[in-house]
Parts: structure tokens; sequence; C-alpha cells
């Protein structure tokens, strides 16, 4: 087991539950782009893009990886991995769990 299954990864769950970090997530797992190819899909301001672009790099969900003077982003599917396993363990431990009940005292 990686991590005790009541303590989950708050941190990453927080960063991938906003819609447009989100959405970089998804475009990210099928290539690398750059900020300007997010922009083009997102629709959001080059700002914005590359300040989630920033959260995402510091909790090590993405690379970056200079290209000219572009760089790229790509995702670290390991992280999103860990991340599955930790929520595989939990439910696990939860149909093992379903018909235990804690006496009141």
């Amino acid at each position: 087991m990686s991590a005790p299954v009541d303590v989950l990864p708050t941190e990453v769950l927080r960063l991938l539950a906003d819609p447009l970090r989100a959405r970089i997530v998804g475009l990210l797992a099928k290539e690398s782009l750059c900020t300007c190819h997010l922009v083009e899909e997102t629709g959001a301001s080059q700002t914005n893009v590359s300040n989630h672009l920033k959260l995402l790099r510091e909790a090590d969900l993405v690379v970056s990886e200079p290209a000219g003077r572009y760089t790229y982003y790509r995702l670290r599917p390991q992280v999103l991995r860990a991340l599955a396993t930790t929520l595989t363990e939990l439910a696990d431990v939860a149909d093992a769990g379903a018909q235990e009940r804690r006496p009141c005292p």
C-alpha cells in the first residue's frame, strides 16, 4: 500500500478539481503542447493558462520542455497512476468494511 487510505492526496485532488486545470490535464494526456496550443484549445487567456501550468508543474503533474522559443508541457502519468492506486485502495477498503459498524458507547 502506498499511503494510508484515510489520507488522500488533497493537493492533487484540489488541483484536478478546477475545470480549466482538468481540461489542460486532459489535453496533455493526448500530446505535449505549448502554451499557445492550450490557449487555443481552452479559450482561456495566456496569463490564465500560464498560471495554471505553474501550479501543475509545482505539483509535479506536468513537466516543461524548452523547444526553441516555445516551451512544451507534458503530463506525468505516474502521478495520476499513484492517485488512481490510492483511490482504488480506498474503494477496496470500503468494499471490505461495507458491513462493519462501530458500536456506539
